[in-house]
């Protein structure tokens, strides 16, 4: 620290809060400690009665923490999100759009891993609306190595740290399968639960077909919407062992490439996805959709309606918190299900 003239502190750091009392009105700091002294400063600092203050000494190759801290930034910012009002070194991502978090988890792991800064979100795969809050960062000290900063630039590499994916306009059949539906024998309950899934994204239904338990005419039906525009295909019912449960084999019959049969997660183990002509996913939907408030495939859908091209890794990923404790009062998103490390 050193001792200097207020008028001359331009560019300094502040060691101590300055408070400033006015009788009945305040009684608070009217800068903090660790703020950069502006010309524009000078006077307030006069007028609580600071003619000397103590400051940190520059020191080449160190950085403020604001400084630091928009360093920082910079590595974690994607597209579609805002910074706050920096702070004590502190800076959060604001979401701009609606969309789906996307995180390198590998290069947030090595920024913090380096110590001194630290960043810190809420769960990547999930969707976030246009003002949410998605990541808090902050330089711990109150200056910093500057070759600590270019250390977190080096592991960061390119891209940054934090993305939204944006959803985009489906155009989506539904094909609903059981010869007790199509034969009259009880009402078909899952398409209302498949459109309300569905009214959360920009989505246009163009057909709805119901067919028996004959493959071929699942596959048939699932062509038919192919040809009449559908970008999206949702299979229901026939997704079990069950000798009649022919839905998986229509699907692979359309020459669709199957992604996964299966995924460790319940409700929903029997999910099915596959992609016709690479880009175009068929899901077919386990019955434990049209009973259970969350399954799988609240889980996916988001990360579909971004037209994220989904491997078989992103389903084996899921097995560590992929079990739903279908809890009496329902909190989902803001619980366990989904969430793994």
């Amino acid at each position: 620290m050193q001792l200097i003239k207020t008028t001359n502190a331009v560019g300094h750091v502040l060691c101590q809060d300055i408070t400033q009392i006015i009788k009945g009105v305040t009684k608070d700091a009217v800068f903090r400690k660790g703020h950069m002294v502006k010309t524009e400063d000078i006077p307030v600092l006069l007028s609580v009665g600071k003619e000397n203050l103590y400051v940190w000494e520059k020191e080449e190759g160190m950085l403020h923490e604001n400084e630091a801290a928009e360093i920082l930034y910079d590595l974690c910012k994607g597209k579609n999100m805002r910074p706050s009002e920096i702070k004590e070194g502190k800076i959060e991502l604001i979401a701009t759009c609606d969309g789906v978090l996307k995180i390198d988890k590998e290069k947030m792991n090595r920024v913090n891993a380096l110590g001194e800064m630290m960043i810190a979100s809420r769960h990547g795969n999930f969707p976030v609306k246009a003002g949410d809050l998605l990541a808090g960062t902050r330089v711990i000290p109150l200056v910093i190595e500057e070759s600590k900063m270019n250390r977190a630039k080096e592991v960061c590499g390119e891209g940054s740290i934090f993305q939204i994916r944006q959803y985009v306009h489906k155009k989506v059949g539904i094909v609903i399968t059981g010869s007790e539906v199509f034969n009259g024998r009880i009402e078909d309950t899952f398409t209302p639960v498949i459109k309300e899934k569905l009214s959360k994204f920009d989505v246009e239904i163009i057909g709805h077909l119901i067919s028996n338990d004959n493959h071929e005419m699942i596959t048939q039906s699932i062509m038919t919407l192919l040809e009449q525009g559908a970008d999206m295909i949702i299979c229901t019912g026939g997704m079990s062992v069950d000798p009649d449960d022919r839905t998986p084999l229509a699907i692979k019959n359309t020459g669709a490439k199957m992604i996964t049969y299966g995924a460790p997660v319940l409700p929903g183990a029997m999910f099915l996805l596959a992609y016709y002509k690479g880009n175009i996913p068929i899901v077919g939907l386990p019955g434990c959709v049209m009973y259970a408030k969350r399954t799988i495939f609240d889980l996916m859908l988001p990360r579909i309606m971004t037209d994220e091209r989904l491997r078989i890794g992103d389903f084996t990923a899921l097995g560590q918190g992929g079990l739903c404790l279908n809890c009496d009062h329902c909190t989902y998103p803001n619980c366990g299900f989904g969430k793994g490390v």
